[in-house]
């Protein structure tokens, strides 16, 4: 929702731009920390989603800790203040030299995803006399039942390992003094709305838990991964019911008393708290197709294209037209893919209104281009509103 003050402010910047409502933002990580903490869990945020300076000083002032996919996360998450303790490095390929710094940092995990990168890693912990802290990432075979270019824990995707490369990764392990195992790691994908599937993701891990514990290797960490989904149709509805979600591993992991639940949380906390804000360039009218041409094309907000995801499309001007009409909403990207959305229903709408794309705080700034030669997007926040 934005008031008359956001819209008169709005009206006087340059667009594009990502506009974050940090009040949300901190409702939202506040609740997420009051769930989690009243199990005991632990949350690491998935900095992939979103790694805007300003949204991150936030995430890690509640104390969560960071999931990181490169080693430039890795030292970002280190520089903003992220305690190494709570810095875990994940990656289906990580390379030798983020091997290294990682290690140089002390960071709390590694999440190994091959049977030959555990043995990299020990490699390289031993040309630096140190002792890595790893996690093996099993792919548990759960579907998801998410989009298929998001999913991640079937046999077919890229990610962790099978489960028939267990006992190889535990012959690995008994020849190499310079890891030191402490858990199992998953993730099945990612905006997930039916917490079911987490139910079947739980038998998964107590089944690879006893595996290991079977097999001589305490398992002191299950870090569950995140996925959790938002309401993209209804950005207004905008906290995630955390309480449910944790409940689901409360009730259905079988948690030995020396052992930590860990999380990695990404759309979740961050994903409604931010809007690309665009400025209509053109209105074009047809016999079969009406067009708003907006400011803002994929460059700046990719998920439609690569995913044909959904976002609630608002024009925050003030009304000036009258009806509903229906309209393609697209950028100004010489692709046949940047659109936003077909058919979408706005009043009528006209050169120089705002428009407002809901939902945009995961995956939207992160994956930002210079194709076209498109300048940096600019960022604004509801504290910069006075």
């Amino acid at each position: 929702m934005f008031s008359d003050k956001d819209r008169a402010h709005f009206s006087n910047l340059e667009t594009p731009f990502y506009y974050y409502d940090l009040a949300l933002l901190k409702n939202t990580l506040n609740t997420c920390k009051t769930a989690a903490d009243s199990h005991n869990f632990h949350v690491h945020y998935a900095m992939k989603a979103n790694f805007n300076p300003v949204v991150l000083q936030q995430i890690q002032k509640v104390g969560f800790g960071a999931d990181c996919v490169s080693g430039g996360e890795v030292a970002k998450a280190i520089e903003l203040g992220f305690g190494k303790d709570k810095v875990v490095f994940a990656g289906v390929g990580k390379s030798d030299k983020e091997i290294n710094n990682a290690l140089d940092n002390d960071i709390f995990c590694f999440n190994v995803e091959s049977v030959q990168e555990l043995s990299v890693i020990n490699e390289l912990a031993e040309k630096k006399q140190k002792v890595a802290k790893i996690a093996i990432r099993i792919n548990p075979n759960v579907d998801a039942h998410t989009h298929a270019n998001i999913t991640t824990g079937l046999d077919e995707n890229k990610f962790g390992v099978n489960s028939w490369d267990m006992q190889a990764c535990a012959d690995v392990l008994n020849l190499s003094p310079n890891l030191e195992f402490i858990g199992i790691h998953f993730h099945i994908g990612s905006q997930i709305t039916n917490l079911d599937v987490y139910k079947n993701l739980c038998i998964r891990v107590n089944e690879f838990a006893k595996w290991f514990e079977d097999h001589g290797f305490k398992v002191k960490v299950l870090n569950v991964g995140g996925g959790l989904g938002i309401d993209y149709h209804n950005p207004n509805q905008q906290i995630p019911n955390f309480e449910a979600y944790f409940k689901i591993f409360a009730d259905f992991l079988e948690i030995k008393p020396y052992q930590e639940v860990h999380f990695e949380l990404g759309r979740a906390l961050v994903g409604q708290s931010a809007s690309l804000i665009s400025r209509v360039l053109y209105v074009k009218n047809g016999k079969k197709k009406n067009f708003i041409i907006l400011d803002a094309g994929m460059t700046e907000l990719m998920r439609p294209a690569l995913y044909q995801a959904y976002h609630k499309i608002e024009n925050i001007s003030l009304p000036t037209g009258e009806g509903i009409v229906k309209y393609d909403v697209v950028g100004p990207i010489c692709e046949s893919t940047d659109c936003f959305g077909k058919e979408v229903e706005l009043q009528q709408t006209f050169r120089n209104d705002l428009i407002a794309i809901r939902s945009t705080g995961a995956y939207g700034e992160v994956m930002a281009s210079h194709y076209n030669l498109r300048e940096t997007i600019a960022t604004v926040s509801s504290e910069d509103i006075v």
